[in-house]
């Protein structure tokens, strides 16, 4: 076989670069027709996409020339093919990623890294709904590449297209250094700008690896409890009694869409909340998404590379968990979907809560909210939500710390009765009411305005509800929001971050509102100074809290050095005093939280070295696990390690297998009778995902057939409490009662099983089969009776039978 390539093949592949240029422009023109309310910035935005979208092009046709070349050197059939196909794959990838930038109106960047396939799949499930219709446009857009191509193979001289080619470079090249915009986020490509951002992440990543930290031992975050001063007494009136504190975050809450703001006047009972709380009016979420608010706001804890969740090993830390639980406190956390999302149960679990209540224990007196097309619902909505956690508090010993985390305020942004809802927002569009925003822009987002109607509503009737307790004139009620809500345009980089505080209690004196800046990481502090100021609490000698509590001045200042994290991978974002430092560029923030961009070079230099000083802190204390010191970390139970040979046939199992994978292989050696390997693949499964019910139970059983009833009892009680509605744990528990001669104990799970509506039909067997050793022929004989009548020609059914005549 000879190598050959001939110039004139070039042309063609000059003709598949254009066409792919042509093709991605198409998918930013469609973005920028979509996105656009109004046509009067259309036909810029359209030019200058074209000039980043062709610069794209050129960029990828280079890189692939030389493998165009090679391949063209032994076959032409095979080059163009090859190409053809990456091409569209090109294509395909750009316009998915156009999809994400108009749902979520951010482009696709390293926050890709920071997500497993499941959270990815889940998150695209709840913001699109599936269809033929759906799917149509990743058809199209390819097959327009290909028409392109064709039609300039067929139509255009190549001298024409070579022509056009060089006079487009100096014509694109000469906007791009004349439009000032050409640069920024919204009018990349959205290739261009994920390449780009993995690229700077893992520069920056690879640098602050390269940073000699081995010579150091020390605990940087660590300092006396005494720093964080108790700000909060003045505004109440203590009791003899330690209070309940309620923790509500409510999803997407942003600041904007509360009290005068710009998005206002659909969330009435959170209006007028205000009035009777202290409210911090320029608070500040950490992190630009959810899987930052648990860590921030129970913790005051760092980010660590892609966030605090998503540690390979958890750094020893404290939080209002710990130490709460440690005083007396029962502490529970509240949420309708999976905790395991976000690994937020893997904070919960190093924390030892004593009740996590997520989508796994909720009954079916409650309304989960229905699936959209693609079959995917994020579990139960805000009501159902609150509902729960009121129907949980009077079996919690008090003093209690209860967190509930809403769900409803984000896509699909789908609940029960929601038509209800929408006529209100009707009601209030057909008023005659003046609004901060227009018209068109609230039914543009209708279901986000109903949505938050609902929420509202249902923290209302929650409210309202708890108000009826005993236990109220003793609570203190904190409410805040994780971030603002992704979907409707953000008038500049801080409104992402830009939430309401509110603490609200009966024991407070009066209410106040602050202009001062205060964040996330400020209130576990200051909560838990002003406990320790006013109730019988253990010493605490030392905290690594990142917060220095929160600020009580009325009038607007900043006293807090804040980075912010956008996504996951993302610190860009600095605050410090009235500045804001974003990707490199300075904006002057004003008493209402509003931003314009200045140049002051000292300014951004400190800024941008202060970041720099926090990310390096940041890497050093939750890399090399110096946040909070082992040896004064009373309030947690130590995790479990594992061996460097366990390590290593772990690897070598589950190399490139996920955790269902995983656990297949952890069944076959149960099967096989390999024990103990099966048992360490369930700790290696349970370790990232605590509540994986199969393999705790899987576990369980091998305890109990290598006789160690006892532990296996733990473990499978353990996976009832975790999912009271998972049959195969009462299944595993009756064989154990069994094997061990426990039937006595068997009676109680039975019950709870019915209780929880387990319709299983080996359970009622297995229990006839208890019965009957118990010498209950009549409960052995009602049961099998009423197996047979479902299943009339089960011949075990009726053999067993015979047995209690």
């Amino acid at each position: 076989m000879t190598f050959r390539f001939q110039i004139k093949e070039s042309y063609k592949y000059l003709q598949l670069c254009v066409a792919l240029i042509a093709a991605m422009w198409l998918t930013s023109l469609f973005e920028v027709i979509v996105s656009n309310t109004t046509n009067s910035h259309i036909l810029l935005a359209a030019a200058i996409k074209l000039v980043n979208d062709f610069w794209c092009g050129i960029i990828i046709g280079a890189l692939l020339a030389p493998v165009y070349i090679l391949i063209n050197g032994f076959s032409k059939k095979w080059s163009y093919t090859i190409i053809k196909i990456l091409f569209t794959c090109i294509v395909i990838i750009q316009f998915s990623l156009v999809k994400y930038s108009l749902t979520t109106l951010l482009n696709l960047g390293a926050d890709l890294l920071g997500y497993s396939l499941d959270d990815i799949f889940n998150t695209v499930s709840a913001s699109e709904s599936f269809s033929i219709a759906y799917f149509i446009p990743f058809i199209i857009f390819p097959a327009l590449f290909l028409f392109l191509f064709r039609i300039i193979n067929k139509y255009i001289p190549n001298n024409v297209l070579f022509g056009a080619g060089v006079l487009l470079v100096l014509i694109s090249g000469s906007l791009k250094l004349a439009l000032t915009n050409v640069s920024e986020a919204k009018f990349q490509n959205k290739i261009a700008f994920l390449t780009h951002d993995i690229i700077k992440f893992q520069k920056e990543k690879r640098q602050l690896s390269a940073y000699n930290l081995s010579n150091r031992n020390d605990y940087p975050l660590l300092k006396p409890f005494s720093t964080s001063k108790d700000v909060l007494s003045p505004f109440f009136n203590v009791k003899e009694k330690k209070p309940n504190i309620v923790v509500v975050i409510v999803e997407g809450l942003g600041s904007e869409f509360i009290g005068d703001k710009t998005y206002s006047g659909f969330t009435p009972y959170l209006d007028g909340l205000i009035s009777k709380s202290l409210y911090w009016e320029n608070f500040l979420s950490t992190t630009g998404r959810t899987f930052g608010v648990i860590p921030s706001l129970l913790g005051s804890l760092p980010f660590g590379e892609t966030g605090f969740l998503e540690l390979p090993k958890t750094p020893s830390h404290i939080s209002l968990i710990s130490v709460l639980k440690t005083n007396g406190y029962t502490t529970s956390y509240y949420s309708g979907d999976q905790s395991s999302f976000d690994k937020k149960i893997n904070f919960f679990e190093y924390n030892d809560i004593d009740n996590v209540i997520d989508e796994n224990k909720y009954g079916p007196e409650y309304i989960k909210t229905e699936a959209n097309s693609g079959g995917f619902s994020w579990g139960y909505p805000d009501a159902e939500i609150f509902k729960k956690t009121l129907a949980s508090l009077d079996g919690n010993q008090q003093p209690r710390l209860d967190i509930i985390m809403t769900l409803s305020n984000h896509e699909p942004f789908n609940f029960p009765n929601k038509t209800y809802y929408e006529k209100k927002v009707d009601s209030i569009l057909n008023s005659t009411d003046n609004f901060n925003t227009p018209k068109d822009d609230i039914v543009e987002h209708k279901d986000i305005y109903t949505s938050l109607f609902y929420t509202d509503n249902s923290i209302k009737n929650f409210m309202n509800a708890y108000a009826k307790r005993d236990d109220y004139n003793n609570t203190i009620f904190i409410i805040t929001g994780d971030h603002r809500l992704i979907p409707i345009a953000q008038k500049d980089k801080l409104c992402r971050f830009h939430v309401p505080l509110y603490i609200y209690s009966p024991m407070l004196k009066q209410p106040e509102k602050f202009k001062s800046v205060s964040s996330h990481w400020d209130v576990a502090p200051s909560l838990l100074s002003f406990l320790k100021a006013n109730y019988k609490f253990n010493d605490i000698g030392e905290t690594a809290w990142m917060g220095e509590g929160l600020d009580t001045t009325k009038a607007f200042r900043n006293t807090h050095k804040i980075p912010l994290m956008r996504y996951k991978g993302s610190i860009n974002d600095f605050m410090y005093k009235d500045y804001l430092y974003s990707d490199g560029e300075l904006y002057k923030v004003n008493e209402n939280f509003g931003t314009y961009k200045v140049t002051e070079e000292a300014i951004i230099k400190t800024m941008a070295d202060s970041l720099m000083a926090f990310k390096k802190m940041n890497a050093y204390v939750t890399q090399r696990n110096k946040i909070f010191p082992d040896s004064l970390n009373i309030y947690v139970k130590p995790s479990i390690d594992f061996s460097q040979e366990q390590l290593a046939m772990i690897n070598t199992l589950t190399n490139g297998l996920n955790f269902d994978q995983t656990f297949e292989i952890a069944r076959d050696k149960a099967f096989k009778k390999e024990r103990d390997t099966a048992r360490l693949l369930c700790d290696y499964i349970l370790n990232e995902l605590p509540n994986h019910s199969d393999a705790r139970t899987l576990k369980g059983r091998t305890l109990a057939w290598d006789g160690d009833y006892a532990t296996a009892e733990l473990e499978l009680l353990n996976v009832i409490k975790r999912s009271p509605y998972y049959y195969d744990s009462y299944l595993a528990l009756l064989d154990l009662y069994w094997w061990s001669e426990q039937e006595e104990k068997s009676e109680a799970i039975y019950r709870q099983a019915l209780k929880n509506n387990i319709a299983n039909p080996n359970l009622g067997y297995k229990m006839a089969h208890t019965y009957k050793r118990l010498e209950n022929t009549e409960r052995a004989n009602t049961i099998i009776d009423s197996l047979i009548k479902i299943h009339p020609n089960n011949s075990e059914y009726l053999t067993f039978k015979k047995t209690l005549q």
